[in-house]
Protein backbone atom coordinates (compact mmCIF):
# COMPACT_ATOMS: atom_id res chain seq x y z
CA UNK A 1 0.00 0.00 0.00
CA UNK A 2 1.21 3.46 -0.81
CA UNK A 3 0.29 6.27 1.51
CA UNK A 4 1.15 9.94 1.78
CA UNK A 5 0.60 12.78 4.15
CA UNK A 6 -0.75 15.25 1.64
CA UNK A 7 -3.86 15.35 -0.49
CA UNK A 8 -3.95 13.68 -3.88
CA UNK A 9 -4.44 15.61 -7.06
CA UNK A 10 -7.92 16.99 -7.49
CA UNK A 11 -10.30 14.33 -8.78
CA UNK A 12 -11.41 14.64 -12.31
CA UNK A 13 -8.67 17.08 -13.29
CA UNK A 14 -4.96 17.45 -13.83
CA UNK A 15 -4.88 15.03 -16.76
CA UNK A 16 -5.63 11.95 -14.66
CA UNK A 17 -6.93 8.95 -16.59
CA UNK A 18 -10.23 7.31 -15.59
CA UNK A 19 -8.72 4.64 -13.34
CA UNK A 20 -6.32 7.09 -11.69
CA UNK A 21 -9.19 9.52 -11.20
CA UNK A 22 -11.31 6.86 -9.50
CA UNK A 23 -8.40 6.01 -7.20
CA UNK A 24 -7.83 9.68 -6.36
CA UNK A 25 -11.51 10.23 -5.60
CA UNK A 26 -11.71 7.03 -3.59
CA UNK A 27 -8.64 7.94 -1.57
CA UNK A 28 -9.75 11.47 -0.73
CA UNK A 29 -13.54 11.12 -0.73
CA UNK A 30 -14.20 7.57 0.49
CA UNK A 31 -14.25 8.57 4.15
CA UNK A 32 -16.55 11.51 3.48
CA UNK A 33 -18.87 9.38 1.34
CA UNK A 34 -18.96 6.54 3.87
CA UNK A 35 -19.56 8.96 6.77
CA UNK A 36 -22.43 10.71 4.97
CA UNK A 37 -24.08 7.40 4.07
CA UNK A 38 -23.62 5.94 7.54
CA UNK A 39 -25.16 9.08 9.04
CA UNK A 40 -28.02 8.97 6.53
CA UNK A 41 -28.86 5.28 6.91
CA UNK A 42 -27.49 4.52 10.39
CA UNK A 43 -25.73 1.34 9.31
CA UNK A 44 -22.02 0.93 8.57
CA UNK A 45 -22.41 -2.34 6.68
CA UNK A 46 -24.94 -0.86 4.27
CA UNK A 47 -22.83 2.29 3.86
CA UNK A 48 -19.69 0.28 3.09
CA UNK A 49 -21.46 -2.00 0.63
CA UNK A 50 -23.05 0.75 -1.42
CA UNK A 51 -19.87 2.84 -1.33
CA UNK A 52 -17.97 -0.12 -2.81
CA UNK A 53 -20.71 -0.67 -5.39
CA UNK A 54 -20.53 2.99 -6.42
CA UNK A 55 -16.76 2.70 -6.91
CA UNK A 56 -17.23 -0.46 -8.98
CA UNK A 57 -19.82 1.31 -11.10
CA UNK A 58 -17.41 4.20 -11.64
CA UNK A 59 -14.69 1.79 -12.76
CA UNK A 60 -17.12 0.40 -15.33
CA UNK A 61 -18.67 3.66 -16.55
CA UNK A 62 -15.97 6.32 -16.41
CA UNK A 63 -13.63 4.68 -18.94
CA UNK A 64 -16.59 4.62 -21.35
CA UNK A 65 -18.40 7.87 -20.53
CA UNK A 66 -15.48 9.92 -19.24
CA UNK A 67 -14.87 11.26 -15.76
CA UNK A 68 -17.85 13.38 -14.64
CA UNK A 69 -17.17 17.03 -13.79
CA UNK A 70 -18.26 16.38 -10.17
CA UNK A 71 -17.09 12.83 -9.43
CA UNK A 72 -17.83 13.01 -5.71
CA UNK A 73 -21.45 13.90 -6.40
CA UNK A 74 -21.67 11.11 -8.99
CA UNK A 75 -20.49 8.58 -6.41
CA UNK A 76 -22.91 9.89 -3.77
CA UNK A 77 -25.88 9.74 -6.13
CA UNK A 78 -24.99 6.22 -7.24
CA UNK A 79 -24.43 4.98 -3.69
CA UNK A 80 -27.71 6.43 -2.41
CA UNK A 81 -29.64 4.86 -5.27
CA UNK A 82 -28.08 1.47 -4.50
CA UNK A 83 -28.99 1.86 -0.81
CA UNK A 84 -32.60 2.75 -1.62
CA UNK A 85 -32.88 -0.23 -4.01
CA UNK A 86 -31.60 -2.54 -1.30
CA UNK A 87 -34.04 -1.20 1.27
CA UNK A 88 -36.94 -1.66 -1.14
CA UNK A 89 -35.97 -5.31 -1.56
CA UNK A 90 -35.65 -5.96 2.19
CA UNK A 91 -38.57 -4.46 4.09
CA UNK A 92 -37.48 -5.88 7.48
CA UNK A 93 -34.05 -4.31 7.03
CA UNK A 94 -35.66 -1.04 6.00
CA UNK A 95 -37.91 -1.03 9.09
CA UNK A 96 -34.94 -1.55 11.40
CA UNK A 97 -32.97 1.24 9.71
CA UNK A 98 -35.98 3.54 9.96
CA UNK A 99 -35.91 3.15 13.75
CA UNK A 100 -32.18 3.87 13.80
CA UNK A 101 -32.70 6.95 11.65
CA UNK A 102 -35.40 8.30 13.97
CA UNK A 103 -33.07 7.86 16.94
CA UNK A 104 -30.21 9.50 15.03
CA UNK A 105 -32.41 12.48 14.18
CA UNK A 106 -33.32 12.86 17.84
CA UNK A 107 -29.60 12.88 18.69
CA UNK A 108 -29.00 15.63 16.15
CA UNK A 109 -30.46 16.33 12.69
CA UNK A 110 -28.31 15.25 9.77
CA UNK A 111 -27.28 17.67 7.09
CA UNK A 112 -28.87 17.07 3.72
CA UNK A 113 -26.24 15.80 1.33
CA UNK A 114 -26.17 18.07 -1.68
CA UNK A 115 -25.49 16.38 -5.01
CA UNK A 116 -22.38 18.35 -5.80
CA UNK A 117 -18.75 18.24 -4.74
CA UNK A 118 -19.50 20.27 -1.61
CA UNK A 119 -20.65 17.16 0.22
CA UNK A 120 -21.14 17.68 3.94
CA UNK A 121 -18.01 16.50 5.69
CA UNK A 122 -19.44 14.14 8.28
CA UNK A 123 -16.18 12.37 9.01
CA UNK A 124 -16.12 13.92 12.48
CA UNK A 125 -19.18 11.83 13.38
CA UNK A 126 -17.46 8.75 11.99
CA UNK A 127 -14.28 9.46 13.98
CA UNK A 128 -16.25 9.47 17.21
CA UNK A 129 -18.40 6.49 16.24
CA UNK A 130 -15.36 4.33 15.40
CA UNK A 131 -13.66 5.44 18.64
CA UNK A 132 -16.67 5.05 20.92
CA UNK A 133 -15.67 3.89 24.43
CA UNK A 134 -18.25 1.08 24.26
CA UNK A 135 -16.00 -0.67 21.72
CA UNK A 136 -12.92 -2.69 22.66
CA UNK A 137 -9.67 -0.77 22.18
CA UNK A 138 -8.34 -3.03 19.41
CA UNK A 139 -11.71 -2.86 17.64
CA UNK A 140 -11.67 0.95 17.71
CA UNK A 141 -8.29 1.03 15.98
CA UNK A 142 -9.25 -1.59 13.40
CA UNK A 143 -12.52 0.15 12.58
CA UNK A 144 -10.79 3.51 12.18
CA UNK A 145 -8.28 2.03 9.75
CA UNK A 146 -11.04 0.34 7.78
CA UNK A 147 -13.59 3.15 7.64
CA UNK A 148 -11.60 6.38 7.87
CA UNK A 149 -8.21 5.44 6.46
CA UNK A 150 -9.89 3.34 3.78
CA UNK A 151 -7.59 0.33 4.16
CA UNK A 152 -8.80 -2.95 2.74
CA UNK A 153 -9.56 -5.82 5.10
CA UNK A 154 -6.29 -7.51 4.19
CA UNK A 155 -4.35 -4.28 4.83
CA UNK A 156 -5.96 -3.86 8.25
CA UNK A 157 -5.17 -7.51 9.01
CA UNK A 158 -1.53 -6.92 8.05
CA UNK A 159 -1.42 -3.89 10.32
CA UNK A 160 -2.39 -6.13 13.25
CA UNK A 161 -0.37 -9.12 11.96
CA UNK A 162 -3.43 -11.38 12.02
CA UNK A 163 -5.14 -13.42 9.27
CA UNK A 164 -7.77 -11.59 7.22
CA UNK A 165 -10.64 -13.83 8.48
CA UNK A 166 -9.69 -12.95 12.06
CA UNK A 167 -9.74 -9.25 11.28
CA UNK A 168 -13.03 -9.59 9.40
CA UNK A 169 -14.60 -11.14 12.52
CA UNK A 170 -13.18 -8.35 14.69
CA UNK A 171 -14.60 -5.60 12.49
CA UNK A 172 -17.93 -7.43 12.21
CA UNK A 173 -18.02 -7.60 16.01
CA UNK A 174 -17.42 -3.85 16.27
CA UNK A 175 -20.15 -3.04 13.75
CA UNK A 176 -22.55 -5.37 15.56
CA UNK A 177 -21.80 -3.58 18.82
CA UNK A 178 -22.51 -0.20 17.20
CA UNK A 179 -25.77 -1.55 15.80
CA UNK A 180 -27.00 -3.37 18.90
CA UNK A 181 -25.95 -0.65 21.35
CA UNK A 182 -27.50 1.91 18.97
CA UNK A 183 -24.43 4.08 19.12
CA UNK A 184 -25.41 7.26 17.25
CA UNK A 185 -23.47 8.53 14.26
CA UNK A 186 -22.83 11.98 15.68
CA UNK A 187 -20.06 14.12 17.09
CA UNK A 188 -20.26 14.68 20.84
CA UNK A 189 -21.76 17.86 22.24
CA UNK A 190 -19.38 20.60 23.36
CA UNK A 191 -19.62 19.48 26.98
CA UNK A 192 -18.86 15.86 26.01
CA UNK A 193 -15.87 16.67 23.81
CA UNK A 194 -13.20 16.81 26.57
CA UNK A 195 -14.12 13.27 27.64
CA UNK A 196 -14.45 11.78 24.16
CA UNK A 197 -11.66 13.46 22.17
CA UNK A 198 -8.75 11.73 23.99
CA UNK A 199 -10.09 8.36 22.84
CA UNK A 200 -10.06 9.47 19.19
CA UNK A 201 -6.53 10.86 19.55
CA UNK A 202 -5.35 7.66 21.23
CA UNK A 203 -6.63 5.56 18.33
CA UNK A 204 -4.73 7.69 15.81
CA UNK A 205 -1.59 7.69 17.95
CA UNK A 206 -1.78 3.90 18.36
CA UNK A 207 -1.75 3.57 14.58
CA UNK A 208 1.24 5.90 14.36
CA UNK A 209 3.11 4.13 17.17
CA UNK A 210 2.85 0.79 15.40
CA UNK A 211 4.11 2.49 12.24
CA UNK A 212 6.99 4.20 14.03
CA UNK A 213 8.15 1.09 15.91
CA UNK A 214 6.53 -2.12 14.73
CA UNK A 215 5.75 -4.56 17.51
CA UNK A 216 6.55 -7.60 15.38
CA UNK A 217 7.81 -8.60 11.96
CA UNK A 218 10.82 -8.06 9.71
CA UNK A 219 10.74 -4.24 9.62
CA UNK A 220 11.52 -1.64 12.25
CA UNK A 221 9.12 0.91 10.72
CA UNK A 222 5.74 0.56 9.02
CA UNK A 223 5.76 3.80 7.03
CA UNK A 224 2.34 3.09 5.53
CA UNK A 225 0.72 3.06 8.97
CA UNK A 226 2.64 6.11 10.20
CA UNK A 227 1.58 8.10 7.16
CA UNK A 228 -2.04 6.96 7.43
CA UNK A 229 -2.07 8.19 11.04
CA UNK A 230 -0.71 11.56 9.94
CA UNK A 231 -3.34 11.76 7.19
CA UNK A 232 -6.10 11.02 9.71
CA UNK A 233 -4.71 13.65 12.09
CA UNK A 234 -4.71 16.22 9.28
CA UNK A 235 -8.38 15.47 8.63
CA UNK A 236 -9.20 15.79 12.32
CA UNK A 237 -7.25 19.05 12.51
CA UNK A 238 -9.36 20.47 9.67
CA UNK A 239 -12.54 19.33 11.41
CA UNK A 240 -11.54 20.58 14.89
CA UNK A 241 -9.19 23.54 14.26
CA UNK A 242 -9.67 25.02 17.74
CA UNK A 243 -8.65 21.86 19.63
CA UNK A 244 -5.04 22.37 20.75
CA UNK A 245 -4.41 18.70 21.52
CA UNK A 246 -5.30 17.79 17.93
CA UNK A 247 -2.58 20.23 16.86
CA UNK A 248 -0.28 18.68 19.48
CA UNK A 249 -0.80 15.15 18.19
CA UNK A 250 -0.21 16.16 14.58
CA UNK A 251 2.89 18.12 15.66
CA UNK A 252 4.28 15.14 17.59
CA UNK A 253 3.82 12.74 14.69
CA UNK A 254 5.35 15.12 12.15
CA UNK A 255 8.38 15.84 14.36
CA UNK A 256 9.03 12.14 14.91
CA UNK A 257 8.23 11.04 11.34
CA UNK A 258 10.65 13.65 9.98
CA UNK A 259 13.51 11.39 11.16
CA UNK A 260 12.26 8.26 9.39
CA UNK A 261 14.94 8.10 6.66
CA UNK A 262 17.75 8.30 9.21
CA UNK A 263 16.32 5.74 11.63
CA UNK A 264 17.44 2.67 9.67
CA UNK A 265 20.66 1.67 7.98
CA UNK A 266 21.09 0.16 4.50
CA UNK A 267 20.09 -3.30 5.74
CA UNK A 268 17.10 -2.06 7.72
CA UNK A 269 18.96 -2.14 11.03
CA UNK A 270 18.02 0.51 13.65
CA UNK A 271 20.17 3.62 13.89
CA UNK A 272 19.99 5.16 17.35
CA UNK A 273 19.29 8.87 17.79
CA UNK A 274 22.88 9.77 18.69
CA UNK A 275 24.16 8.01 15.55
CA UNK A 276 21.65 9.38 13.04
CA UNK A 277 22.65 11.63 10.16
CA UNK A 278 20.56 14.68 10.97
CA UNK A 279 21.05 15.98 7.48
CA UNK A 280 18.58 13.28 6.40
CA UNK A 281 15.85 14.59 8.67
CA UNK A 282 13.05 16.31 6.74
CA UNK A 283 13.36 19.97 7.67
CA UNK A 284 10.04 21.26 6.18
CA UNK A 285 8.19 18.63 8.21
CA UNK A 286 10.12 19.66 11.34
CA UNK A 287 9.23 23.31 10.74
CA UNK A 288 5.55 22.45 10.32
CA UNK A 289 5.60 20.29 13.43
CA UNK A 290 7.35 22.96 15.51
CA UNK A 291 4.80 25.58 14.46
CA UNK A 292 1.94 23.24 15.42
CA UNK A 293 3.64 22.51 18.75
CA UNK A 294 3.61 26.24 19.47
CA UNK A 295 -0.13 26.30 18.73
CA UNK A 296 -0.66 23.33 21.05
CA UNK A 297 1.19 25.01 23.92
CA UNK A 298 -0.42 28.44 23.53
CA UNK A 299 -3.64 29.63 25.12
CA UNK A 300 -4.00 27.46 28.19
CA UNK A 301 -2.54 24.59 30.21
CA UNK A 302 -0.61 22.12 28.03
CA UNK A 303 -1.97 18.70 27.14
CA UNK A 304 0.09 15.51 26.93
CA UNK A 305 0.44 15.53 23.14
CA UNK A 306 1.55 19.15 23.15
CA UNK A 307 4.20 18.39 25.79
CA UNK A 308 5.46 15.37 23.86
CA UNK A 309 5.61 17.50 20.71
CA UNK A 310 7.73 20.06 22.58
CA UNK A 311 10.14 17.27 23.62
CA UNK A 312 10.35 16.03 20.02
CA UNK A 313 10.97 19.60 18.79
CA UNK A 314 13.92 20.00 21.18
CA UNK A 315 15.47 16.83 19.77
CA UNK A 316 14.85 17.90 16.17
CA UNK A 317 16.19 21.42 16.60
CA UNK A 318 19.49 20.36 18.26
CA UNK A 319 22.60 20.13 16.09
CA UNK A 320 23.60 16.88 17.80
CA UNK A 321 22.99 14.90 20.99
CA UNK A 322 25.56 16.93 22.96
CA UNK A 323 23.85 20.20 22.02
CA UNK A 324 20.40 18.94 23.05
CA UNK A 325 18.77 20.85 25.90
CA UNK A 326 18.46 17.85 28.22
CA UNK A 327 17.54 19.99 31.22
CA UNK A 328 14.51 21.34 29.38
CA UNK A 329 13.59 17.84 28.19
CA UNK A 330 13.69 16.52 31.77
CA UNK A 331 11.52 19.44 32.88
CA UNK A 332 9.00 18.63 30.14
CA UNK A 333 8.96 14.98 31.20
CA UNK A 334 8.16 16.19 34.73
CA UNK A 335 5.13 18.00 33.30
CA UNK A 336 4.15 14.94 31.25
CA UNK A 337 4.40 12.66 34.29
CA UNK A 338 2.06 14.98 36.19
CA UNK A 339 -0.42 14.93 33.29
CA UNK A 340 -0.24 11.22 32.47
CA UNK A 341 1.60 9.18 35.13
CA UNK A 342 3.00 6.12 33.39
CA UNK A 343 5.98 3.78 33.81
CA UNK A 344 6.81 4.28 30.12
CA UNK A 345 6.97 8.06 30.61
CA UNK A 346 9.11 7.48 33.71
CA UNK A 347 11.41 5.24 31.64
CA UNK A 348 11.88 7.96 29.03
CA UNK A 349 12.46 10.55 31.76
CA UNK A 350 15.14 8.33 33.34
CA UNK A 351 16.93 8.14 29.99
CA UNK A 352 16.85 11.94 29.73
CA UNK A 353 18.15 12.28 33.30
CA UNK A 354 21.03 9.95 32.37
CA UNK A 355 21.94 12.34 29.55
CA UNK A 356 21.70 15.36 31.87
CA UNK A 357 23.25 13.98 35.08
CA UNK A 358 25.14 10.86 34.00
CA UNK A 359 24.42 7.12 33.76
CA UNK A 360 24.47 6.47 37.50
CA UNK A 361 21.59 8.87 38.11
CA UNK A 362 19.60 7.40 35.24
CA UNK A 363 20.20 3.83 36.38
CA UNK A 364 18.97 4.62 39.88
CA UNK A 365 15.68 5.82 38.42
CA UNK A 366 15.39 2.76 36.19
CA UNK A 367 15.95 0.44 39.13
CA UNK A 368 13.04 2.12 40.91
CA UNK A 369 10.82 0.96 38.03
CA UNK A 370 11.89 -2.68 38.23
CA UNK A 371 8.60 -3.89 39.71
CA UNK A 372 6.30 -2.12 37.24
CA UNK A 373 4.05 -4.73 35.52
CA UNK A 374 3.68 -2.54 32.43
CA UNK A 375 7.43 -2.75 31.77
CA UNK A 376 7.52 -6.53 31.90
CA UNK A 377 7.74 -7.70 28.33
CA UNK A 378 8.72 -4.17 27.20
CA UNK A 379 12.16 -4.70 25.71
CA UNK A 380 13.24 -1.01 25.81
CA UNK A 381 13.39 -1.23 29.61
CA UNK A 382 16.12 -3.90 29.91
CA UNK A 383 17.82 -2.39 26.83
CA UNK A 384 18.01 1.02 28.56
CA UNK A 385 19.41 -0.60 31.72
CA UNK A 386 21.96 -2.50 29.64
CA UNK A 387 23.15 0.69 27.96
CA UNK A 388 23.66 2.51 31.27
CA UNK A 389 25.36 -0.51 32.86
CA UNK A 390 27.70 -0.69 29.87
CA UNK A 391 28.52 3.02 30.24
CA UNK A 392 29.33 2.39 33.90
CA UNK A 393 31.70 -0.48 33.00
CA UNK A 394 29.46 -3.15 34.58
CA UNK A 395 29.78 -5.38 31.55
CA UNK A 396 28.52 -8.71 32.96
CA UNK A 397 25.32 -7.06 34.23
CA UNK A 398 24.95 -5.22 30.94
CA UNK A 399 25.26 -8.49 29.01
CA UNK A 400 22.57 -10.09 31.16
CA UNK A 401 20.25 -7.12 30.55
CA UNK A 402 20.88 -7.25 26.80
CA UNK A 403 19.99 -10.96 26.79
CA UNK A 404 16.76 -10.14 28.59
CA UNK A 405 15.92 -7.45 26.04
CA UNK A 406 16.81 -9.79 23.17
CA UNK A 407 14.35 -12.38 24.44
CA UNK A 408 11.56 -9.76 24.46
CA UNK A 409 12.24 -7.88 21.18
CA UNK A 410 9.57 -8.45 18.55
CA UNK A 411 11.19 -7.29 15.29
CA UNK A 412 14.17 -8.70 13.44
CA UNK A 413 15.96 -5.29 13.24
CA UNK A 414 15.64 -4.75 17.00
CA UNK A 415 17.03 -8.22 17.66
CA UNK A 416 19.94 -7.58 15.30
CA UNK A 417 20.83 -4.35 17.13
CA UNK A 418 20.63 -6.02 20.53
CA UNK A 419 22.84 -8.90 19.37
CA UNK A 420 25.44 -6.40 18.19
CA UNK A 421 25.32 -4.54 21.50
CA UNK A 422 25.58 -7.83 23.39
CA UNK A 423 28.69 -8.80 21.45
CA UNK A 424 30.20 -5.39 22.22
CA UNK A 425 29.73 -5.70 25.99
CA UNK A 426 30.87 -9.32 25.98
CA UNK A 427 34.04 -8.27 24.16
CA UNK A 428 34.55 -5.33 26.54
CA UNK A 429 34.21 -7.61 29.53
CA UNK A 430 36.52 -10.32 28.27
Amino acid sequence: MSAGTGSPAGPGGGGLGPVASVEAVFREERGRLLAALARRFGDLDLAEEVTSEAIEAALERWPVDGVPPKPGAWLMTTARRRAVDRLRRDQAYAARLAILQIEAERAGPAQAAGLDDDLPDERLQLFFTCSHPALAAEDRTALTLRCLAGLTMSEVARAFLVPSPTMAKRITRAKKKIREARIPFRAPDVDELPQRLPGVLQVIYSIFTEGYAASEGPLLQRLDLAEEAIRLARILRRLLPAEREVAGLLALMLLVHARRDARTGPGGEPVLLEEQDRGRWERPMIEEGAALATVALTGGPPGPYGVQAAIAALHDEAADVAATDWAQIVALYDVLLALTPSPVVALNRAAAVAMRDGPRAGLALLDELAGEPLLRGHHPYPAARADLLHRLGRHAEAAAAYREALALAGTAPDRALLRRRLREVEHAGS
